[in-house]
């Protein structure tokens, strides 16, 4: 614990507050991975076998029984589907039109929830390597300033130790940012296949109700 504390407080002192920010990133950016983990866990994205059953059920003109499978389903797609089954049954008086329309609105909603945080995490894998990079430049304007202070006495050990601090802060800036656009773009991907199904099964709806 004391050698750990110990490489924390050299690391503070090597790269000043650039460090602390891209620290402060680094935590910030661990959280929100956890916890889009944990919603998408939670929501089980991963899990849409419902969906076929239900336009199945649907499609055999059991619309109350269809109704049924999906109500109460915490599921993105589920809540698309209850309200594209329910806006469009005829008993309601509403047009095609206006049922998509409340169909999408809940779809933006869902998505929009899908995407929360993940905006935060987009900045800290854009700045993070920017950050890095502003420390090493301050890192290697203080270099040469001691270069300059020392004259003729030149050591050499001046300019490589030096060197090695000031790149410090660009490597932590880049192993913030690598995981932080790895894990962006997988969630982006999870958020789009989920999109793709809330159109796909929106559309079977309300074709079969146009239809009917």
């Amino acid at each position: 614990m004391n050698k750990l504390q110990g490489s924390f407080e050299l690391l503070l002192n090597l790269g000043g507050p650039v460090v602390v920010v891209l620290l402060i990133f680094s935590v910030v950016g661990t959280a929100i991975i956890f916890l889009k983990f944990w919603q998408f866990f939670a929501l089980r994205l991963g899990s849409s076998k419902f969906v076929d059953s239900a336009l199945q059920t649907w499609q055999g003109n059991s619309q109350g029984a269809a109704i049924d499978m999906v109500e109460g389903n915490i599921h993105p797609v589920a809540r698309v589907l209850h309200t594209a089954f329910v806006q469009s049954q005829s008993r309601l008086g509403v047009s095609i039109e206006n049922a998509r329309e409340e169909t999408l609105r809940v779809a933006r909603e869902q998505l929009e929830k899908l995407r929360s945080h993940l905006r935060m995490l987009e900045v800290i894998a854009a700045l993070s390597p920017l950050l890095g990079l502003l420390g090493t430049v301050l890192g290697m304007i203080k270099v040469f300033r001691e270069l300059e202070l020392a004259g003729s006495k030149v050591d050499p050990s001046i300019l490589s130790g030096g060197i090695w601090e000031a790149l410090l802060t660009t490597a932590l800036g880049l192993s913030i940012a690598i995981p932080a656009v790895l894990m962006v773009n997988y969630f982006d991907r999870v958020i789009d296949r989920t999109r793709h199904r809330m159109e796909d099964t929106a559309t079977q709806v309300f074709t079969g109700s146009a239809t009917t």
